[in-house]
């Protein structure tokens, strides 16, 4: 089964419903993965005006299901399984948006990686990778 970008928020947004009042978005279906978006927001902000860890955090790795619905179709019971980041730069005052590539598909687990952008500007400002873990046949 195939889902759109905007199927792929839904059921995102269906099972962990903080994501709708984030604004987070899938924005594309690549060849590789997917792009998604989280809105810039005083929300997201912490001490010294910056864009929270979490936030980045968490867009990532709903970025990641995101990619593991892209290819898989309804996968609901798909896991976090390994999550880890790296910030490397400040960023701007913007939307972020979350690159992901699916760098292996296995029966059991997936394996991915994860550039965090600011809209509108080629540096990267936080990488991730991460393992999802897929339910076994019949547990979806």
């Amino acid at each position: 089964m195939t889902l759109t970008p905007a199927a792929i928020t839904d059921v995102i947004r269906q099972g962990v419903p903080a994501s709708e009042e984030s604004g987070f978005c899938v924005e594309a279906i690549t060849a590789r993965g997917v792009v998604c978006r989280l809105p810039y927001s005083d929300r997201h902000l912490r001490p010294g005006g910056t864009l929270s860890g979490p936030s980045m955090m968490t867009l990532a790795d709903a970025a990641m299901y995101a990619a593991v619905l892209a290819r898989l179709g309804r996968l609901e019971m798909a896991v976090t399984q390994n999550l880890n980041i790296n910030f490397l730069a400040r960023p701007k005052p913007a939307d972020l948006l979350a690159e992901v590539e699916i760098l292996k598909m296995g029966r059991r687990t997936v394996v991915l990686d994860v550039k965090i952008l600011s809209e509108g500007s080629p540096e990267v400002v936080a990488h991730a990778t991460g393992t999802y873990s897929l339910p076994p046949p019949g547990k979806e």
